[in-house]
C-alpha cells in the first residue's frame, strides 16, 4: 500500500508538471486579406490578444504599413533590405535572435542607427509554449540585454513569438516583462531558402494581401523579399500607403510605452 500511494504522488506530480501550463498551444493563423479587405485571426485570437495587449493588425480604415522581419540567422540579403527602406524612407522593426546578434552584430548596429527598430525573437528560438515562465524570461533578457550592449539603445518592448506559436501563459510572461507580442496579418511561405520562386512572385503575394493597416511579415534569409522589396515599396506608394513603425501604431491604440531601463 505504501508503495502504491507513493506511486500515486509521483504520477500526480508528473501530471501537475505537464499542465496545464504546457498544455495547449497555438499557432498563429488568420484568413487571409484579398481585395484590400483586411485579414481576420477569428473569433478566438480577436478576444484573446487584446487581454495581454497583442496586436496582429493597426487601424484598417488608415492605409498604414507596418514593415516587419524576422531574422534568425544573416543569408546575405538585409543589407539590401536596409538600403531599401533607406530609399523609400520608410520604418522597419527586425525580430532578431541570439544567433543573428552573435554573427551579424555589423547589421543590428546598422538597424539602430538608421532609425528602425530592434525586436525580440527569443535567444534560441524555442517553442515557448513548451518551456517554463523562468526559460522564457531568460530568452527575452538575454537579447534584450546583448541588444543595448551593442547598440547602445535601451529598452526593447516588441516581441514576436518564435515558429509563431504561443498560449495565454507566454504572452502572459512576456507582456510582465514589458512586452507586446506583434503578430502579422500579411506574409507567405518565404522563409524556405530552397524553394525560392523569383522575386515576381514575392511581389505578387504580398499585393494580392495587401489591406489597411496591415502588419507585414518578410524574413530576411529570402533572395525573393531582397529583389522584390523595392517593386512593392513602389507600389504600394502608388497605391496610396504610408509605411509606419510599431511605435507610431502603440500611439494610434493608446497603448502605454513600457520600455524597460
Amino acid at each position: 500500500m505504501k508503495k502504491m500511494a507513493i506511486l500515486s504522488v509521483f504520477i500526480c506530480l508528473i501530471c501537475s508538471l505537464a499542465s496545464p501550463a504546457f498544455a495547449e498551444s497555438y499557432n498563429w493563423g488568420f484568413n487571409k486579406g484579398k481585395n484590400g479587405t483586411p485579414a481576420d485571426a477569428g473569433k478566438n485570437f480577436n478576444e484573446m490578444l487584446p487581454k495581454y495587449e497583442a496586436i496582429y493588425k493597426g487601424d484598417t480604415t488608415k492605409k498604414n504599413i507596418y514593415l516587419t522581419f524576422d531574422n534568425g540567422y544573416e543569408n546575405g540579403y538585409t543589407a539590401q533590405i536596409l538600403d531599401v527602406l533607406k530609399k523609400h524612407k520608410a520604418p522597419g522593426t527586425f525580430f532578431v535572435t541570439g544567433h543573428y546578434l552573435k554573427t551579424a552584430p555589423e547589421l543590428v548596429v546598422r538597424m539602430a542607427n538608421e532609425g528602425h527598430i530592434v525586436g525580440n525573437h527569443s535567444w534560441n528560438h524555442p517553442d515557448m509554449t513548451s518551456v517554463t515562465d523562468e526559460v522564457i524570461r531568460i530568452e527575452l533578457q538575454r537579447v534584450k540585454k546583448a541588444t543595448e550592449k551593442l547598440t547602445g539603445q535601451q529598452g526593447m518592448n516588441y516581441l514576436r513569438p518564435p515558429r509563431g506559436v504561443f498560449n495565454e501563459r507566454t504572452m502572459k510572461v512576456a507582456q510582465k516583462e514589458g512586452y507586446y507580442h506583434i503578430f502579422w496579418s500579411l506574409a507567405y511561405k518565404d522563409w524556405v531558402v530552397d524553394q525560392q520562386k523569383g522575386a515576381a512572385y514575392a511581389h505578387d503575394e504580398v499585393l494580392k494581401q495587401i489591406h489597411p493597416g496591415a502588419i507585414l511579415l518578410l524574413h530576411t534569409v529570402s533572395k525573393d523579399n531582397a529583389e522584390a522589396l523595392d517593386s512593392i515599396l513602389t507600389d504600394l506608394e502608388k497605391q496610396g500607403y504610408t509605411f509606419s513603425s510599431l511605435d507610431e501604431l502603440m500611439i494610434e491604440k493608446h497603448l502605454p510605452n513600457r520600455m524597460l531601463y
